[in-house]
């Protein structure tokens, strides 16, 4: 389906869910996940004379999906290394790979292919700064710790799948994330908060994409 910016998503009749916002898929991946998430990670970062050379950025992604946050994470202008871990359980079908226009949309076909070409359970260098890693598992299957710097956490919303957003699944990626790591969402509900502050998380809620007024980002402590 044609969301608001005029950027596709997937429709998930069963669930009555979009894989992203009907406001607009491409505007709430980069206000959620790469403004607020990467761009925020890097300037505490940089901040902090962090050499990503030496140490490559690590973010793991909860639910790959159409591969778009993977997507813009690869062309960012900081062409930082990368290596990029997406869960995903129930990866979509060749024909809705197809279906999409965000190859054509950000101007690199190609590279849109390859990200889903790319073998499962492999890492796959798929640009000179970017690896990719995905893994066909069930988000409570998750038991990294102390792995990674940033989390985009893009499951289905909870008012469809509350079973993505306990306490336990913030526990979880509470101890996948290294001290001073950050999680972030385009979820504002008060239970997912409160979740996450249980598990030990410090919970900012910040301004929303277009259609949405509010978003969570969580630091580990």
């Amino acid at each position: 389906m044609m969301t608001g910016d005029g950027s596709k998503t997937i429709h998930m009749p069963d669930l009555n869910e979009q894989y992203h916002s009907k406001h607009g898929a491409l505007q709430e991946a980069l206000h959620v996940f790469i403004q607020t998430g990467l761009e925020y990670f890097l300037d505490v970062s940089l901040s902090r004379k962090r050499n990503f050379q030496q140490e490559p950025l690590q973010i793991l992604e909860y639910g790959f999906g159409t591969g778009l946050n993977a997507m813009l994470t690869a062309q960012h202008s900081s062409k930082i290394p990368v290596v990029y871990n997406a869960v995903e359980a129930f990866p979509i079908l060749e024909e809705e790979v197809l279906s999409m226009d965000y190859g054509e949309l950000l101007k690199d076909q190609l590279l849109y292919e390859v990200m889903h070409q790319s073998d499962w359970e492999k890492h796959q260098e798929i640009t000179s700064h970017f690896t990719l890693f995905k893994k066909q598992k069930a988000f409570e299957k998750i038991a990294n710790e102390d792995e990674f710097d940033l989390i985009y956490f893009d499951a289905f919303g909870p008012r469809t799948q509350p079973e993505l957003w306990t306490e336990a699944i913030f526990n979880a990626a509470y101890k996948a994330l290294k001290s001073g790591g950050v999680l972030t969402t385009y979820c504002a509900a008060g239970q997912v908060r409160r979740n996450m502050q249980t598990a030990g998380f410090m919970v900012e809620r910040l301004p929303g994409p277009p259609g949405k007024r509010e978003m969570l980002r969580a630091t580990k402590k």
